[in-house]
């Protein structure tokens, strides 16, 4: 039984920012898939002002080109501060709303967005606390046609901390294992 506020429409209050993003060419007919299609390099982990733009420029940027409009993405629930289920976009046309669901199984720093037509776009989250420069170099990475680097891959070239909600979930089983009698 779904909640009030679980079907409670989150709106941002801010304009869209322009995305750090890259994603790789489109993909020609009979090509290897690769693990990702890009990287996207927020500036908070907060998915209320972070998730507008980035869903905006992949909507932009559709390479099948049919513009089908982003109705999911999903997420690592690590990777956020945050758990909005659905959240309000405010584009140049006209709004839209968008399913966001969150996932404890989902590999750190995998953002998935599913279109109206069933296309996806995998991309890298690079975590906001992350170094310029190696912020670019993984996202172009996670773009290069011939990535073979899942994102804990490319995440661990960055040698960033974890995330919000991740350093908190890594600490508490250490403490609790303290506790217990063991080891460290």
């Amino acid at each position: 039984m779904w909640t009030t506020a679980e079907r409670a429409t989150t709106i941002s209050l801010s304009p869209p920012s322009e995305p750090r993003l890259s994603l790789r060419p489109p993909r020609p007919v009979g090509a290897v898939p690769t693990m990702l299609d890009g990287g996207w390099w927020p500036r908070s982990a907060d998915p209320v002002a972070e998730l507008p733009g980035l869903i905006l420029a992949l909507q932009a940027h559709d390479p099948a080109g049919a513009r089908s409009p982003v109705t999911r993405v999903l997420l690592a629930v690590a990777d956020w501060s945050d758990r909005p289920r659905r959240l309000r976009i405010d584009g140049p046309a006209e709004s839209q709303v968008v399913r966001l669901g969150w996932f404890d199984t989902l590999p750190a720093g995998l953002l998935t967005a599913i279109r109206a037509d069933g296309h996806r776009t995998d991309l890298l989250t690079v975590p906001a606390s992350a170094g310029r420069a190696a912020a670019w170099a993984a996202m172009e990475a996670a773009a290069d046609p011939g990535n073979r680097i899942d994102t804990p891959g490319l995440l661990a070239t960055l040698g960033t901390p974890p995330g919000p909600a991740r350093q908190a979930e890594t600490e508490a089983p250490q403490n609790a294992r303290e506790s217990e009698g063991g080891r460290l």
